[in-house]
């Protein structure tokens, strides 16, 4: 891809609507469009400089060019490497393993996922050095995490985020046996009053719905395809832990800590979102964290069987 980032659209409806309705149906969120007009980006219509209250007729050609996007000098960089499961001028999807943060804070400023990409970001020459991360999960979850690399891959990624579009699905061992085939938690969550980090379900909680279905179960614990609805800090370790199956070795939750596992048992296994920029769905899948396959292995529990079952599309009610 050339840079600076330029994007083209005809209007190929029979209505006029202004610049800004127009941009904004094709992914260009309120923040880009500030970006634009006021940090060096450039709109036009037909190849004419245009404002955002410009009217857009029918068969009118829409052009933006993106601003420089100037590194943050706050975050170091890593050399430590990304799994890549896929990648292309405008999204990095990455397996992020266990026992590593998405973004830095103060215990973990150097060698986060957004440290390593932006790293890698600047050894492979991508002149934009700012790795917007979409998707992120907690330190000791492993699986897919979403990049956008630009300003307007991120827009567009999260304004399906926002729609629920994007979808996540994820491969959880749980403590405990006799959850339905499929079910759901939609209980709300809100902050424990007697910790900073941890979560519990109460009323007064924001609004949280999970999704499961049982793929297997062996001695005292059952193998869950999970599906968010909603994206709550520590929802699906918070919502099993409410219904008294905590995820295994989720020490935090009071899961079992006696299968080996030193981390909740909890991976993201698939994710899906629309591609604007190709026009396709994508649909990307991770290898299974090498701890959790053990874990299934010793109860004789075929991990290819489970993935294939991961990865059939459920109907979701």
């Amino acid at each position: 891809m050339a840079y600076p980032l330029r994007f083209e659209w005809r209007n190929q409806t029979h209505e006029t609507v202004k610049l800004r309705t127009f941009l904004s149906a094709h992914g260009v969120s309120h923040a880009v469009l500030i970006q634009i007009k006021f940090h060096g980006g450039a709109m036009s219509i037909n190849h004419r400089p245009a404002w955002s209250v410009d009217d857009v007729r029918p068969n009118d050609v829409v052009t933006i060019i993106l601003p420089p996007e100037p590194a943050n000098a706050a975050v170091t960089i890593s050399d430590l490497p990304l799994s890549i499961v896929y990648e292309d001028d405008n999204f990095l999807v990455v397996n992020k393993p266990a026992g590593v943060a998405s973004v830095p804070a103060h215990h973990y400023a150097n060698n986060t996922l957004v440290n390593r990409a932006k790293g890698y970001f600047i050894t492979h020459g991508i002149p934009l050095q700012v790795p917007h991360i979409v998707t992120r999960l907690d330190k000791d979850t492993s699986g897919l995490v979403l990049f956008g690399k630009h300003h307007m891959a991120h827009s567009v990624l999260d304004q399906q985020l926002k729609a629920h579009s994007l979808q996540k699905t994820y491969l959880a061992v749980v403590s405990g046996t006799g959850l339905p085939e499929h079910g759901n938690f939609d209980q709300p969550i809100q902050r424990d009053p007697t910790s900073f980090i941890k979560r519990q379900t109460g009323k007064t909680g924001q609004a949280a719905r999970t999704e499961f279905w049982v793929l297997a179960t062996a001695g005292d614990f059952s193998v869950v395809k999970v599906k968010l609805h909603t994206g709550r800090t520590h929802q699906i370790r918070v919502h099993f832990a409410g219904a008294g199956h905590p995820l295994v070795g989720d020490q935090l939750y009071e899961g079992d800590l006696h299968q080996g596992l030193n981390r909740q048992a909890l991976a993201c296994e698939r994710l899906g979102f629309y591609d604007p920029f190709a026009d396709v769905q994508r649909q990307l899948t991770a290898p299974l964290a090498e701890d959790i396959q053990q874990l299934l292995t010793r109860y004789e529990i075929n991990v290819d069987t489970v993935m294939q079952q991961l990865n059939t599309d459920f109907d979701v009610n």
